[in-house]
């Protein structure tokens, strides 16, 4: 088996693991549900091709090589387009996220996927900001926003956020500037007091799934897991027995 893909919240939660044959099993991340696989080897996760079938890769590069490397184009436009046509006629959302304490990102989606997006990234709370034509006006004015604000959170600070209120002052401070269209709230169902510790492992029962992050309580200790730190690994049934960094509480 090889863990080849996973779904972040706001698109059912999932592990997309590989049989060998081409089959993907769509493995469940619902809070309560127990994982206990070992991570092997980690090599290629290969690709899904148009059908939903793996096709997989035994190239050492990981969690993708040269050959199964997607860059999709788009995600590094500013406004002048980099396709040989430009194909982006459809409403687009501009929307400011905010993940705890402090940190405020902006960034853009088709409209029709606004929410769904957000969820995705794991924003505790969003506002969206502009309602533009095309693709092209909404990067124009992501790059203009993202003078003042960040458009990109790392992992650690959506891990710090796991445990974090959103500062209410500063949130307000950032939407001052601009008409509000629409406000989110979301809850990922965690109730977590302390940070989880980051780490990378398929072991533990599921306590939620917050964008691409996985937490999972294992050993008396709660994880923090980028699933897609996970891709590419070779999996075989059964916990892990290897030593993991534990949280000064599992000890209590």
């Amino acid at each position: 088996m090889q863990l080849v893909g996973y779904e972040p919240s706001g698109r059912g939660s999932a592990l997309l693991i590989s049989d060998g044959s081409g089959e993907i099993d769509h493995r469940s991340l619902a809070a309560g549900d127990d994982l206990a696989y070992t991570l092997g080897e980690r090599h290629c996760a290969g690709t899904i091709d148009e059908t939903g079938t793996h096709v997989a890769c035994d190239r050492p590069s990981a969690p993708y090589c040269e050959y199964h490397t997607s860059t999709w184009v788009c995600a590094r436009c500013t406004g002048t387009c980099l396709k040989d046509e430009m194909d982006c006629y459809e409403e687009h959302a501009v929307y400011i996220a905010a993940f705890a304490p402090d940190t405020f990102k902006v960034g853009v989606t088709k409209l029709w996927r606004l929410e769904t997006r957000l969820r995705e990234q794991g924003a505790d709370r969003a506002a969206h900001v502009h309602t533009v034509s095309n693709g092209r006006i909404a990067r124009e004015l992501e790059g203009e926003i993202a003078q003042r604000l960040v458009d990109r959170v790392r992992t650690g600070p959506k891990v710090a956020a796991l445990a974090a209120d959103i500062d209410d002052d500063a949130w307000e401070a950032v939407l001052t500037e601009f008409d509000v269209l629409e406000r989110f709230d979301f809850d990922y169902g965690l109730d977590l007091d302390t940070r989880p510790v980051r780490e990378t492992l398929a072991s533990g029962t599921v306590m939620g799934v917050k964008g691409r992050l996985l937490v999972l309580v294992n050993g008396g200790t709660t994880y923090a897991v980028d699933m897609r730190d996970l891709v590419g690994y070779d999996l075989e049934a059964g916990r892990s027995d290897r030593n993991l960094q534990s949280s000064l509480g599992s000890f209590g």
